[in-house]
């Protein structure tokens, strides 16, 4: 049987939803593939949004229309502002969201997609004809003949997963592998790599001692997801609360003495995993000096009538046997007389290194392949689904005559800075958004994500016209009323302390709601921090030719930060410009390596 469209999509996670959803709004016919109906939109591991770097990637998926922080406010349980005694650049909305009712809002956006059709199967071969790519094959022989493909494999490619001495194949709890897609990516000539990833055991909240722990409410002042104004919008939901304990000696003492029943250490996963979220093993080796480790009780879901409420231990992601995770759990303040629902493990898969992608997430070697998410390294569901969108939106592009890719601008959006660095490669670890990666992180706010991308939203046709129209009257609107303002006023908006209620009688700003003079009060007092930037990249921008020596001791640079060493050291660029462009490297490391050539050229010429 043979199925025809013009987008095919294989995997329906994070970044097939959103690239089958972006495809099919832009008018092309979709196919995709998953392995389970039931399990689209399923959060793998903890259920939460958001971060910063990760908050306002979330924004810029909605901004561009996608489903994510539609769904994610739909179903959040427990809100909190992370960075609030911080600047608005640094603020991030984090929510925990249910783990039934997420997927199910995301599914319901998928079947409201008249133009998506979603099959059951497994994907197991990409037919390419020539440099071009045909189509996909399904197990059982089915095929489905596409102009543009996108694989979103996850951590199913060749996935092994690990538990204590035992390993088996699988890329989720209950879930086989993709190992077919993985040697049909080879034989098309890709380099693949390995990563590893890794999940806590899962708790049940009846048998937690709350009085031993230190309660977090749900804040309810936090600012919502998706800018669209939709009336299922948090928070709707009733709101739980977190719960704070800690790791103590005895369970040091007991992962110190069986460290070697850990994959992670006996040899058996030799994988990277991701540094921003380390195993407990990893946490207890590498820093033995540190008496404590956090750990945060978190909410699954609603609170059942009936049944287990499950928990989810953030800070205790173990691979250790199961009968040694029950014992290191219950030697944890709160816990001591836990059930364990389910061991943690960790999971090996293959992956893309990004540098075989355009900034268009397409391959380079096979026209109207892209590919996106955690198979192209990067770490995270906000990650995955922004390259879902980008590859998605390319895709149809793609299908259409004579449409350039998009590429997404890292000075605009963390989409950019993402992209940017994913396939520049050259990472030893899962790639994480981070605002230090964003050279332009003052302006790339999680409030003004639409101000930033209504134009490219309504250039590829994302979102309707009405919504670009709105946007654009914003703009209008905050442009005439930056006009109107005197040097003083200017001066007054960036005085700490002052608000939207502190301004809103002058007459200069009438007419202006309170969310635009909140975000004119934001965009004013970045306005000289954003123009000492301008003048910094300036002044490296004249250096920037810069030769950096073949035989540069980086070991002897104070300051460089163990990412731009490691990036440094496996490109090794000739210029600063050069330099400048390898991923995390950070405008302060640039500063700090030119500063290091001027000492080095005097100290030369003496």
């Amino acid at each position: 049987m043979r199925v025809r469209c013009d987008v095919a999509v294989i995997g329906l996670g994070h970044a097939g939803v959103e690239a089958a959803l972006a495809a099919a709004r832009l008018g092309r016919s979709v196919v995709a593939v998953t392995q389970s109906i039931e399990r689209i939109g399923l959060m793998s591991c903890n259920p939460a949004l958001g971060a910063p770097g990760k908050s306002q990637l979330v924004a810029e998926i909605d901004a561009l229309g996608g489903a994510m922080g539609r769904a994610g406010d739909a179903s959040a349980i427990h809100l909190r502002l992370l960075n609030r005694s911080k600047g608005p650049a640094l603020q991030a909305t984090r929510a925990l969201v249910d783990r039934a009712l997420y997927p199910m809002a995301i599914q319901a956006l998928v079947r409201r997609e008249r133009r998506l059709t979603v099959l059951e199967g497994e994907a197991e071969d990409l037919v390419a004809e020539g440099a071009r790519i045909a189509g996909v094959r399904l197990a059982g022989g089915q095929e489905i003949e596409a102009s543009a493909v996108v694989v979103t494999g996850g951590t199913f490619l060749a996935a092994v997963m690990h538990e204590g001495e035992v390993s088996r194949p699988g890329g989720r709890h209950g879930e086989p592998p993709a190992s077919r897609l993985s040697a049909s990516l080879r034989s098309l000539g890709f380099r693949l790599g390995r990563f590893r990833t890794g999940t806590p055991p899962r708790l049940d909240g009846r048998s937690i001692d709350y009085e031993e722990c230190v309660e977090q409410p749900s804040e309810g002042d936090v600012r919502p997801f998706s800018a669209r104004g939709d009336p299922d919008g948090f928070p709707g939901l009733a709101q739980r609360s977190c719960f704070w304990t800690r790791t103590d000696r005895a369970t040091h003492a007991l992962v110190e003495a069986s460290l070697g029943r850990s994959p992670l250490f006996s040899g058996t996963c030799i994988a990277r995993g991701p540094r921003y979220c380390p195993s407990l093993e990893h946490k207890i080796h590498f820093h033995p000096g540190q008496p404590h480790h956090l750990v945060s009780l978190e909410p699954d879901g609603l609170e059942p009538g009936s049944g287990p409420d499950v928990f989810y231990p953030a800070g205790l992601s173990t691979s250790l046997p199961a009968e040694l995770q029950i014992e290191l759990v219950r030697s944890i303040p709160g816990l001591r007389r836990v059930d364990l629902l389910r061991p943690g493990y960790a999971v090996e898969y293959d992956y893309v290194p990004g540098s075989q992608l355009d900034r268009g997430l397409g391959a380079r070697a096979i026209g109207g392949l892209f590919l996106a998410g955690q198979i192209n390294g990067s770490s995270g569901y906000e990650e995955a689904a922004a390259q879902g969108l980008v590859a998605g939106a390319n895709a149809a592009r793609y299908v259409g005559e004579g449409l350039e890719p998009w590429i997404p601008s890292p000075q605009t959006s963390y989409v950019g800075v993402l992209i940017r660095d994913l396939v520049a490669g050259g990472f030893e670890e899962p790639y994480r958004v981070l605002p230090v990666r964003a050279a332009s992180r003052l302006t790339l706010r999680q409030d003004n994500a639409e101000a930033r991308l209504w134009r490219d939203a309504r250039e590829i046709g994302l979102v309707p016209r009405d919504r670009t129209e709105r946007a654009e009257e914003r703009e209008r609107a905050l442009d005439g009323a930056r006009g109107r303002l005197s040097e003083e006023q200017r001066r007054e908006l960036r005085r700490p302390g002052v608000r939207a209620g502190d301004v809103s009688s002058w007459r200069e700003l009438a007419g202006l709601s309170e969310d635009v003079l909140e975000t004119l009060l934001r965009d004013e007092r970045y306005a000289p921090y954003e123009a000492q930037r301008l003048v910094a990249e300036a002044r490296m921008e004249r250096l920037a030719g810069e030769k950096i020596p073949a035989d540069l001791p980086l070991e002897s640079i104070v300051g460089l930060s163990a990412e731009c060493r490691s990036a440094l050291s496996f490109h090794r660029p000739r210029t600063l410009r050069e330099a400048g462009a390898l991923p995390g490297m950070t405008r302060s490391a640039l500063a700090i390596l030119a500063a290091h050539l001027r000492l080095r050229d005097r100290a030369s010429a003496r």
